[in-house]
């Protein structure tokens, strides 16, 4: 029978991205209020430690990993160095991702390759490297394992100013459809929380909690509403459940085009 306080009990996940503030960082906690065990990857040393020193404080196993998701060593030793320190590893997630905070937000014959190629390494290349290297574990140790990956509206909707980016998380969602294909018989699974607007510490923070009029559900989403669509695609809670978009928008993408 599945724990719903503690569906992640006895689990090892690596999150990508989980040093900083915004959902990275919800994740991280949310794993680990979950039961699971925490290796936090950052490109930043600090925030890494400071981020698993807090899980470690409130009772949770964790790993403070540093390196660049650009880097296909680094990537392949964050899996490697998770597997190892927890014995096994069950869950991947990937939250690192986003256009404006690498490249300017322009249309797209003002784009150039560089920008786009950018745009794609931190939104998609990564991941496919990331879940590569994961597969490889989940097939060695056995017993299937889990891939959530963090991708946005942008790839299910236009992405106007943000061609790079909104390509990139389409292809993200084809990624995940494709991996839960090819390896539904080893009992891995793969799926994508698609989140709307997110209000963090470093993007939209001063609107948390306003009233927004063009969202359905009237706010931003926080940070805790995409952890805890992680944690259920994550967990034996959604063992039916592959290669799908979970979508976090508070109802943008199903909004008609006349005012209710």
């Amino acid at each position: 029978m599945n724990d719903f306080a503690r569906p992640l009990a006895g689990h090892s996940a690596l999150i990508i991205g989980g040093g900083g503030e915004g959902i990275g960082r919800a994740i991280s906690r949310a794993f680990a209020a979950a039961g699971a065990a925490v290796a936090v990857a950052d490109i930043d040393p600090e925030r890494a430690g400071a981020a698993a020193q807090e899980l470690t404080g409130r009772g949770a196993r964790a790993l403070a990993l540093a390196g660049d998701v650009r880097s296909p060593s680094d990537v392949d030793g964050f899996v490697r160095r998770s597997a190892d320190e927890f014995g096994r590893l069950d869950t991947l997630v990937t939250v690192v991702g986003g256009q404006v905070a690498f490249v300017p937000a322009v249309r797209l014959h003002e784009m150039s390759d560089g920008d786009w190629d950018l745009a794609y390494e931190m939104n998609l290349r990564y991941v496919a490297r990331a879940a590569r290297a994961a597969i490889r574990v989940f097939l060695g140790q056995g017993g299937g394992g889990s891939i959530v990956s963090v991708g946005s509206v942008a790839g299910v909707m236009a992405a106007p100013m943000q061609a790079g980016y909104g390509a990139a998380k389409a292809g993200l969602n084809s990624l995940a459809r494709t991996v839960a294909a090819e390896y539904a018989a080893d009992g891995i699974r793969m799926n994508v929380v698609t989140c709307g607007a997110i209000a963090t510490a470093t993007a939209n923070a001063e609107q948390a909690g306003a009233e927004v009029p063009e969202i359905p559900l009237r706010r931003l989403g926080a940070p805790a509403d995409a952890a805890a669509a992680a944690v259920f695609l994550a967990s034996p809670l959604s063992s039916y459940v592959t290669g799908q978009s979970l979508v976090v928008d508070g109802g943008v993408t199903v909004r008609g085009p006349f005012e209710v």
